[in-house]
């Protein structure tokens, strides 16, 4: 039975340690970054390799390939993408042809995703944004309007999922008001709860039908004083399940991140009894991999039925000429700029 774990690696292949702690924990999947990518081969090598580990040729793995500043697959083995506030600005344009620009980019995206063995990118972010609010979602976020960015989320949700790729919708419920970046401290948010929801939360609630999302390490005075939306079952039971009605899998945010206090074990366990249904552990490092592994208990019960549910949108790619696209979506960014 696999656990209720994400787990990164080290380098561009595994260790046998790695590959022994994987054969013995059985992660649900894992997640590579740019310290895990050189070339092509390469990559394709390790997602192989990943998958072997588990005995699974069909293991999530997933990415953050947003564009922009965030990006694992760079130049010059792979095409840059543009940010999403850039998609944001043509919809002020034309939002039809913003709808079709994003479609395209998560087309694309896929593409070189599937080519080379990954199949889950955590995207699209759907955070609002807000005036004063720390950079770290910045240019990341399609607008500032929640309009805005239900569309156009839902046309990247559209666009990974034809492309044979699981979509992850972040930063649930919402990190577009945290005023520090929670790599580095919990940001906590004073912000009353109608407003929130009539905001923040809005875009995740139009788009619950999205299968797969990461919570926030984010404090919501307004909902929970005491705790962060990943380790907090009211925050998780109330607003994400109940309010929004998102019944898809649920992921914790990185669990190695500043924001959470505590051993990694304790920060595992507060996830999971929150009602997170799997942890994300990325930094690669054995040490923090063995303590999740202490709490990531096997996947099963209504988180397995989230997991199975959210595997089962994945599907062979629908028909698609990637040089076409990438010449339609560049006279598309190119009208707008």
């Amino acid at each position: 039975m696999r656990t209720r774990a994400i787990y990164g690696c080290a380098g561009a292949e595994l260790s046998a340690d790695e590959r022994a702690f994987f054969r013995k924990t059985r992660p649900w999947g894992f997640i590579v970054f740019a310290r895990n990518i050189v070339d092509r081969d390469q990559l394709r090598a390790l997602t192989t390799s990943l998958r072997e580990t588990v005995n699974d040729g069909k293991a999530p793995i997933l990415i953050d390939q947003e564009g922009g500043r965030v990006a694992r697959l760079r130049p010059p083995h792979w095409r840059e993408r543009p940010p999403a506030a850039r998609f944001g600005a043509l919809y002020g344009e034309n939002a039809e042809a913003a709808r079709e620009a994003v479609y395209l980019n998560a087309r694309l995206i896929a593409h070189d995703l599937a080519e080379v063995g990954l199949n889950v990118d955590c995207l699209p972010l759907l955070d609002v944004p807000v005036e004063g609010a720390d950079n770290i979602i910045g240019d990341r976020a399609f607008a500032r309007d929640p309009a805005t960015i239900i569309d156009l989320g839902r046309a990247a949700i559209e666009g990974l999922m034809e492309g044979g790729v699981l979509p992850v919708m972040k930063h649930i419920p919402g990190h577009g008001r945290a005023a520090a970046d929670s790599h580095l401290a919990l940001p906590r948010v004073a912000t009353g709860a109608e407003e929130l929801s009539a905001t923040d939360f809005v875009t995740f609630r139009s788009l619950a039908h999205c299968p797969v999302a990461m919570t926030a390490h984010v404090v919501y005075e307004a909902i929970d004083p005491q705790r962060p939306a990943t380790t907090s079952p009211k925050l998780i039971r109330d607003v994400i399940r109940g309010e929004m009605g998102f019944d898809g899998l649920l992921m914790s945010d990185d669990v190695s991140m500043n924001a959470l206090s505590g051993p990694i074990s304790v920060r595992v366990k507060a996830s999971l009894f929150a009602g997170c249904d799997v942890v994300l552990h990325c930094n690669g490092k054995m040490e923090e991999m063995r303590e999740v592994a202490e709490e990531a208990k096997p996947l099963d019960g209504q988180a397995l039925k989230r997991a199975e549910a959210a595997l089962a949108h994945l599907s062979e790619p629908t028909a698609f000429d990637p040089g076409a696209a990438a010449a339609r979506l560049h006279s598309l960014l190119g009208a707008s700029a």
